[in-house]
């Protein structure tokens, strides 16, 4: 993609990267967009590196990703929402979802709590983007109608490997033998 210079039509919230920092860009702000893979999108502003949820790309002139998640009757968190949430989160430098990455290991729903905790690792245990896509995780499945508080919890065992990846990850990577 090329870089391409905007102004932000409302105010938007961003996380800066790597930190995965909450910030806040101000309406009529120019920003500098460089990048758009899976359905996110990072950009430079007042020379910090920012990655704006796609749900909030209409903020930047794009096509917003919307989540709509029918409530389920019983008032209670669904489960199969929760993993839908998290198909919808990509490596920011691999175009593909966490859950096809085999990087989801776990995920456990209180129904009485409202709360999902998620046991999820890394490609490499020093990837610097950890922060934002633990943010990316948080936020996604906040959306998923009655959860009220997520915990991620960062694993590294056992350690990730291409062979966690599903059979289409692996083509779409190009690293199926």
């Amino acid at each position: 993609m090329q870089q391409k210079m905007v102004s932000t039509t409302r105010e938007v919230k961003a996380r800066q990267v790597p930190t995965g920092e909450p910030k806040v860009i101000p309406k009529g702000e120019f920003v500098n967009i460089t990048q758009d893979l899976g359905g996110n999108y990072t950009v430079t502003f007042q020379g910090n590196m920012l990655r704006i949820d796609g749900t909030d790309a209409d903020a930047i002139g794009r096509k917003p990703e919307k989540l709509d998640f029918e409530p389920p009757a019983d008032d209670k968190i669904s489960e199969a929402q929760v993993w839908e949430a998290l198909e919808t989160i990509y490596d920011p430098e691999i175009p593909i979802n966490l859950v096809s990455l085999g990087l989801i290991y776990k995920v456990v729903v209180d129904r009485d709590a409202a709360t999902v905790t998620i046991d999820m690792t890394l490609t490499a245990p020093g990837c610097g983007m950890g922060p934002v896509l633990v943010g990316d995780v948080e936020y996604r499945v906040s959306l998923v109608p009655h959860v009220q508080d997520v915990k991620v919890d960062l694993v590294f065992d056992p350690p990730w490997s291409r062979d966690m990846m599903s059979e289409e990850a692996q083509l779409e990577a190009g690293v199926f033998f």
